[in-house]
């Protein structure tokens, strides 16, 4: 997905190869190009004999709908819960706390509710 978020055009199945950071088989990208079609990912239009694919989601959804699910998964239902799971499974340095107290301050809004 992210490639397809960051081409500023719909691209063919050989751009997208081009641009992977590892080798991937033909075949392997074009299962995953059909899986993603089905689950309304992307979309594709076709240009003479090909198809061009491009993304239907914007990403900060789809990583909502990610998140919200390996929090189910993981995390009892709860994204601190999943955060929990991922702290304990690998020691953060102070560097990386400090990191995180500050994601936290800058991401917290305050309730409309409240006086």
């Amino acid at each position: 997905m992210q490639l397809l978020w960051d081409a500023e055009e719909a691209l063919k199945p050989a751009e997208l190869e081009d641009r992977f950071e590892w080798p991937i088989e033909n075949a392997t990208l074009r299962s995953v190009l059909a899986l993603m079609l089905e689950r309304g990912d992307i979309d594709r239009e076709k240009r003479g004999r090909a198809y061009f694919y491009y993304p239907k989601r914007r990403k900060n959804a789809a990583v909502s709908d990610m998140l919200s699910g390996l929090a189910k998964l993981f995390g009892s239902g709860s994204r601190v819960g999943l955060l929990a799971q991922l702290m304990q499974e690998d020691a953060l340095s102070e560097e990386e706390i400090n990191q995180l107290r500050e994601l936290a301050k800058s991401s917290t809004h305050p309730n409309p509710t409240e006086k």
